[in-house]
């Protein structure tokens, strides 16, 4: 299994170098693909802000990556949950925030947004 970089992630899904679009396209249709929530975290930044993604777009590209038959994430269930929240907008790194924190933990924010959002996933305190 080959663990991937963010960078490879990225190529993949915009192709916008040639070379290193083919390269990560050979990787990913050759080998078993590990990718960790840290990469996923990045990616969606990423996409996002140097690429002008939105949440449910960005979510919707790393979804169809994880679904292919030789792709696994760390922590599946954790950022699947974390996909289908931020496909309703809230943003991917807050949702993996939450959805990966034990159960009995409760997310402290400052993001007025997230406390609001976030409460359908698990409990948030404003401070």
């Amino acid at each position: 299994m080959l663990a991937v970089d963010t960078n490879v992630v990225v190529r993949l899904l915009v192709n916008d170098d040639a070379r290193q679009g083919e390269l990560a396209r050979r990787r990913f249709a050759s080998d078993e693909i590990w990718i960790g929530v840290t990469v996923l975290l990045e990616a969606s930044w990423v996409l996002e802000s140097v690429y002008g993604f939105s949440t449910p777009e960005t979510a919707k590209a790393l979804r169809g990556l994880l679904r292919l038959p030789n792709v696994r994430a760390e922590d599946a269930a954790a950022v699947s949950a974390a996909f289908d929240a931020a496909s309703t907008g809230l943003e991917l790194a807050d949702a993996l925030h939450l959805l990966r924190a034990p159960e009995d933990v409760e997310l402290a924010t400052l993001d007025r947004r997230l406390a609001k959002a976030g409460r359908t996933l698990r409990p948030v305190r404003r401070m």
